[in-house]
């Protein structure tokens, strides 16, 4: 059955889910950018009026903000493919924290 047939055929509805999840991150952001341009094949910039601050869009699924010296942020939709690659950002984010604070 395809999504739009949903509400045809039951009594079941959709609903999108706009996920965040604020991480602890003390390095600098262009850092940040930089090593996940190496691991993700897709890591755009954002315009500043876009975000609001410094921010990038990773696989054009998840968004990446700089929320101030000590925080960053992760924005996007819930699906089974930008939950994948938010699982597998986080990830990177705390590897590459955990290696900017061990040369510290």
């Amino acid at each position: 059955m395809a999504l739009d047939d949903l509400h045809v055929f039951s009594q079941l509805s959709t609903e999108n889910i706009s996920q965040r999840i604020t991480i602890a991150y003390i390095g600098a952001f262009g850092v940040l950018k930089h090593r996940l341009k190496q691991i993700f094949e897709s890591v755009e910039s954002l315009p500043d009026e876009e975000s609001e601050g410094p921010a990038f869009r990773v696989h054009e699924r998840l968004t990446v903000k700089y929320e101030s010296e000590k925080h960053i942020s992760l924005h996007w939709r819930s699906d089974p493919i930008s939950d994948m690659v938010s699982d597998s950002l986080i990830i990177s984010i705390l590897l590459i924290l955990i290696l900017i604070t061990s040369y510290c």
